[in-house]
């Protein structure tokens, strides 16, 4: 999955590029209004990357915590399976005894 994104996120920045330079050269705007123009749709890719980054974490971060949830969980089942298999192991001992 992070693959993807990060594929996306690749594909989105070299859009940016090409879109760049044939805006740069087949502009029919003067030089500070393409300035204006570029400087804006910069700062629109860099809005997006920082909110997919943003994104990412989030989703990181909730899997993290759900990993601990798990793990505590199945840590917990452990425990209990391994003190029924003690206290067998002790009944059958004193039975045999």
């Amino acid at each position: 999955m992070a693959d993807n994104v990060g594929s996306k996120i690749s594909y989105f920045i070299v859009g940016l590029g090409v879109g760049t330079l044939l805006g740069i050269l087949f502009a029919p705007k003067s030089g500070e209004e393409t300035r204006e123009f570029l400087s804006k749709k910069a700062d629109e890719g860099r809005e997006y990357a920082q909110r997919k980054a943003r994104e990412l974490r989030e989703r990181a971060e909730d899997l993290i915590e759900r990993s601990k949830e798990i793990m505590n969980r199945e840590k917990s089942s452990l425990a209990a399976a391994v003190e029924a298999g003690k206290e067998t192991y002790q009944r059958e001992r004193a039975k045999s005894s």
